[in-house]
């Protein structure tokens, strides 16, 4: 598979669709994931901490021991890879590895507005060590959740389809995988060849959609 993007943005946008149907013969080699997995890991995050961590199910197994989880989905099984997306509950921990290079770098403008590097981890430890666990689910949801959109539009990119998955048991999940309590799984999206289009939706137009300027 061509890692050029072929197709302009805005028709990646347009004809993104979530399929359920895919091509059980379809594969995509490691390095072919890791390249659509490092593309959605450049989506934006709250002070850059990167709220995110990828189960990438390729082996057949694997995939069988996912199904149940996944309520039996069979599109879990079919595609080339299922990806679990999983939120941080502690990315506040990723604070020193983000930065420590940018400091290395004497980047010294480089801490978005903050005074100094020392004064940007100060507020995300305190950000953290205050925060109610509502804040911490909430902030691994919403920053995981964009790099789940990332890798769908990256996946369209590259000419294959993809479809993302609430509909599992997020609690067997982390029985299942042994998923480290630092980490909420967020959703599946399976990645592969589509076997039948999606099937047609509707979206609002703006008009039903956008208030300016407040309610």
């Amino acid at each position: 598979m061509s890692s050029t993007v072929q197709t302009d943005f805005f028709t990646v946008i347009r004809e993104r669709h979530s399929v359920r149907y895919f091509d059980p013969s379809h594969t995509l080699g490691e390095q072919e994931i890791k390249e659509l997995l490092e593309l959605a890991g450049s989506a934006p995050s709250s002070w850059n901490l990167q709220h995110w961590k990828f189960v990438a199910f390729t082996d057949p197994a694997a995939k069988e021991k996912l199904r149940p989880v996944a309520n039996g989905q069979r599109q879990v099984v079919d595609a080339s890879v299922t990806v679990a997306i999983l939120g941080d509950l502690e990315a506040n921990r990723n604070a020193e590895a983000v930065f420590r290079p940018v400091v290395q770098a004497g980047l010294d403008d480089a801490y978005a507005g903050y005074s100094s590097y020392r004064a940007m981890i100060e507020q995300i430890e305190a950000a953290y060590a205050n925060a109610s666990p509502t804040y911490r689910r909430d902030e691994a949801i919403r920053n995981a959740s964009l790099a789940a959109m990332q890798l769908m539009l990256a996946a369209k990119a590259k000419g294959l389809d993809s479809g993302p998955m609430v509909g599992f048991d997020a609690d067997a999940f982390v029985k299942a995988f042994n998923v480290p309590p630092r980490y909420i799984p967020v959703l599946l999206v399976a990645i592969g060849k589509a076997v039948k289009p999606a099937r047609p939706t509707t979206r609002f137009p703006a008009e039903q959609t956008v208030v300016w300027n407040g309610f």
